[in-house]
């Protein structure tokens, strides 16, 4: 069962979706990430298992390379589909209440920003670390927002922007969600993002990349 759990681990680190993925090429024709979590659940291994020793130390893994930079965007993003093709098989778990998500994570791009790939990353590197991912989509107003967060009480909200033109968007929208939910936590980024426009605005966190969020998560579940 442990070498079933590493191989699946090491499928999803090297973006390996299933059998017909050419890639990576060191992995033509073998097994991906979708055949080896179907055999593991099939095995008795449960879903929290494939979860915490599979699929979190994997994407775990791809964070701290994609923020030391010896990965980038394109592998990152094929990892997140092989643990997406992991999730196909586990979600039916979580929905039916058998498995517990460690929380829920609210996310979308603020007004007037229609950029994703970032937001995408995110969600995917969040929904590998455990958690059940809201995605709100791209151009997403302040009413959106506050309905999410009232729909899900307890939940976290992540908030993205790649233009310095939709910042201003992304503090009204800190604000109106302080004014209606003093406790909410947010968490802000993307490329004009700071941690010092953070602070200024009101959010509870900033990160340069998908890993820094997962990593202030875990200090929340």
């Amino acid at each position: 069962m442990k070498e079933l759990l590493e191989k699946l681990s090491v499928c999803v680190e090297f973006g390996k979706i299933d059998i017909k993925s050419p890639y990576p090429p060191t992995m033509k024709d073998k097994e991906g990430a979708f055949e080896l979590t179907k055999s593991a659940l099939e095995e008795g291994i449960s879903p929290e298992e494939i979860l915490e020793e599979a699929l979190i130390p994997a994407m775990s893994r791809v964070g701290r390379k994609f923020s030391r930079n010896e990965i980038f965007v394109p592998q990152m993003l094929m990892a997140a589909k092989a643990m997406s093709s992991s999730m196909i098989h586990l979600k039916p778990y979580y929905l039916s209440g058998q498995t517990k998500r460690r929380g829920t994570f609210i996310i979308g791009t603020v007004t007037g920003d229609l950029h994703d790939i970032g937001k995408n990353l995110v969600a995917m590197m969040i929904e590998g670390a455990g958690w059940e991912v809201i995605d709100l989509g791209v151009d997403v107003n302040v009413d959106k927002f506050i309905q999410a967060a009232e729909k899900h009480p307890g939940s976290v909200i992540g908030l993205s922007a790649l233009l310095t033109t939709t910042m201003e968007n992304m503090r009204k929208t800190v604000a109106a969600l302080r004014e209606k939910h003093p406790t909410q936590k947010i968490l802000i980024g993307g490329a004009p993002v700071t941690a010092e426009f953070c602070t200024k605005i009101g959010a509870d966190f900033y990160s340069p990349d998908p890993q820094g969020a997962v990593e202030y998560l875990k200090t929340l579940a």
